[in-house]
């Protein structure tokens, strides 16, 4: 059989409400960020691990309010204008990797913060771990950032996965068999990364030997961890 190639196709990213998936898992989260513009002192740490959410529902936020979108932890860019941001929602992304950027060190962190809450200004940070456990060289940040108040995001259940794997399927303009998400729930590890990375092992294993992506191909390609490793 000759090889096949898939078109390469480009979904971009929706970031609505209507495209989440809401489970318990991000209870939390949603009644935390729909309690803006009630945040105390005009601020919320959203926080959870990798691929639970986080940007999805913190941009939908931003869409919804307006708001500055800042990415922490990219380069290339020059000092924020703090006045500029003044009584403004601003969205600070992956805040708690803010030293692998040049936007946001620890004094300009500190001085958002203290902006929030003033003139109808509001902060929204994302991050893995809870503030408690950034790093802060300045004191005042550090006292700062334990006083924040928190959404948490945790670990995906079966709603949320599958919602991950859906998504992930349709970006790479995959229909697989219905019965392949069940089949890839009950084995993979309980975390966005997982499923998103076996989305893209099978795409490739696809497109290299021309096959349908079912569990037959899931079984041939993935590592499942010692978990059942027979069709059924």
């Amino acid at each position: 059989m000759p090889r096949q190639f898939r078109l390469p196709l480009t979904v971009p990213p929706r970031w609505d409400r209507e495209s989440f998936a809401s489970s318990p898992t991000n209870a939390e989260a949603l009644e935390g960020l729909d309690a803006w513009p009630a945040w105390p002192d005009g601020r919320l740490a959203l926080v959870g691990p990798a691929g639970t959410g986080k940007t999805h529902l913190a941009r939908d936020w931003a869409r919804r309010t307006s708001a500055v979108v800042v990415e922490a932890a990219s380069t290339g860019h020059g000092p924020l204008d703090l006045a500029a941001l003044r009584g403004r929602p601003l969205l600070v992304e992956d805040a708690d990797r803010r030293a692998e950027g040049d936007l946001v060190d620890d004094e300009t962190l500190f001085h958002l913060i203290n902006m929030a809450g003033v003139d109808g200004g509001s902060l929204l940070l994302t991050g893995r771990l809870a503030p408690v456990a950034w790093d802060a060289g300045v004191p005042d940040l550090r006292s700062r950032l334990n006083a924040l108040t928190v959404a948490r995001i945790a670990e995906p259940d079966d709603v949320v996965l599958e919602a991950v794997l859906r998504r992930g399927f349709e970006a790479a303009g995959i229909r697989p068999a219905a019965d392949l998400y069940p089949y890839l729930m009950a084995r993979l590890p309980r975390s966005a990364p997982a499923a998103l990375a076996a989305v893209s092992a099978l795409d490739e294993a696809s497109i290299q030997q021309g096959r349908e992506v079912n569990k037959a191909l899931a079984l041939a390609v993935l590592d499942f961890g010692g978990a059942e490793d027979e069709e059924d």
